[in-house]
């Protein structure tokens, strides 16, 4: 194993005592932890200050900056690179080795990351892969700005993405991303963002600055989430032509939600322009 690595790792948390001592056991090749707690009121921070992480407090008012840019906005990390992780993603060793050859290159200011994923305790291994903007330069980058003034729930930024100054690149070792509290947190978590998504949708969709920002992904769902058709072709893409229907059950019943999900969305949307 090479020497630690440049990275300040952040790990926004609310009552994770299930699973951050997994994910803090990993990141002894990394320079810095951090953990970013919103008042949990369970063991998390002992957790925490137990695998000697440094614990930051946040409040949230209801308006921007939710989580994380308040954090890059607000802290010093004493390194130059920030990975933001949460407590159910697990690093192994293949990940630092590709994360400390790629931190040599100087082309890139940030990386997109890919990971792994899991639905009824079964691993995903077809479908729409998972990837995130998690890793970039602190200093280079802020995720997106959306005055919410207090009608979100969300205190942290979840579809929203980094901007960056400069060059993206994109390492393909997978984090292990254990995001499975069963099948009715899953619904609760989906039926938040679907609300989160309806109003954000009403807010952008004559934002030309919003629009100039947004990734090609971001572009084309916001495009077309509010047609009758997306919620179908997001199934039939992920299911059949990404190759879901190779995960058996589990891939199907994901893709199943996933296209409930979208149809929330649109729904959502036609409720609110009534």
């Amino acid at each position: 194993m090479r020497g630690k690595l440049p990275v300040t790792v952040a790990v926004p948390v609310k009552n994770e005592e299930a699973n951050l001592a997994k994910c803090l056991k990993r990141l002894n090749r990394f320079s810095e932890v951090i953990v970013i707690d919103s008042g949990s009121t369970d063991r998390t921070q002992e957790i925490a200050e137990e695998f000697g992480a440094r614990v930051v407090q946040f409040a949230w008012n209801g308006k921007f900056p939710k989580k994380r840019n308040w954090f890059l906005m607000n802290d010093r990390p004493t390194q130059p690179w920030i990975l933001f992780l949460d407590a159910d993603e697990f690093i192994d060793d293949a990940f630092c080795e590709a994360l400390f050859v790629a931190l040599k290159d100087e082309t890139f200011n940030g990386y997109w990351l890919n990971y792994t994923n899991y639905f009824l305790g079964k691993k995903l291994n077809y479908g729409v892969a998972q990837r995130k903007l998690a890793l970039f330069r602190y200093g280079c980058g802020l995720y997106e700005r959306i005055d919410e003034e207090g009608w979100s729930t969300l205190d942290m930024e979840i579809h929203e993405h980094p901007i960056i100054d400069g060059e993206i690149g994109e390492i393909s070792t997978p984090i292990d991303h254990r995001d499975y509290k069963g099948v009715g947190k899953f619904i609760e978590r989906h039926m938040n963002y679907a609300l989160w998504e309806a109003r954000r949708y009403a807010l952008i969709k004559d934002d030309e600055d919003a629009w100039a920002a947004f990734t090609p992904r971001q572009t084309f769902k916001y495009r077309n989430v509010s047609k009758w058709w997306y919620s179908t072709f997001y199934f039939v893409f992920t299911y059949v032509l990404k190759g879901g229907l190779l995960d058996g059950g589990a891939g199907y019943h994901y893709a199943a939600y996933k296209a409930w999900y979208f149809r929330t969305i649109r729904l959502l949307i036609r409720e609110q322009s009534q």
